[in-house]
């Protein structure tokens, strides 16, 4: 294989001097199995704390809901997501622990396969997402649940 040496450029550096840490605890309504877009929320609790530059993170509380950046602009890569998921870990694939029904431990191991926290580089008060990147929760169960997501800036004021 050969050597290919890409050109790449970069933005100028930006600084900030670390000057507060806000916390909030973000309480979704799920409807069942699906893909909340929270990321207004995350808008507006960095606006609410008037941050300037620095760090989001999010942090779910929960075993069987997760957290993930993907997609907002085709709602079938939703679809598809969700799909390798039921793929990754069926229902009907002989777990021992279903205390809480056969959904149950499906929803752990798709927790453990796509993370409980996400971390999202903040500057000019915004979250540095792509263009096309949106922060969700996934509700892995079936049924509606109230999950809890933990909000935290650490960083510079606006």
């Amino acid at each position: 294989m050969s050597r290919v040496r890409s050109t790449t450029s970069r933005t100028p550096l930006a600084s900030a001097k670390f000057d507060m840490l806000v916390t909030a605890v973000l309480t979704v309504a799920t409807a069942g199995e699906c893909f909340v877009d929270i990321t207004d929320d995350c808008r507006s609790f960095l606006d609410e704390a008037g941050a300037g530059s620095g760090m989001l993170t999010l942090f779910c509380r929960h075993t069987s809901a997760s957290l993930t950046i993907q997609e907002n602009a085709d709602p079938s890569v939703l679809v598809d997501l969700t799909t390798a998921l039921r793929r990754l870990a069926p229902e009907d694939g002989g777990w021992v622990h279903d205390t809480e029904g056969p959904d149950d431990m499906p929803a752990h191991i798709r927790s453990m396969m796509t993370s409980t926290s996400v971390q999202v580089p903040v500057l000019g008060g915004g979250p540095l997402l792509g263009t096309w990147q949106a922060i969700y929760l996934i509700e892995h169960r079936r049924r509606p649940h109230r999950r809890e997501v933990a909000l935290q800036f650490a960083g510079s004021r606006n």
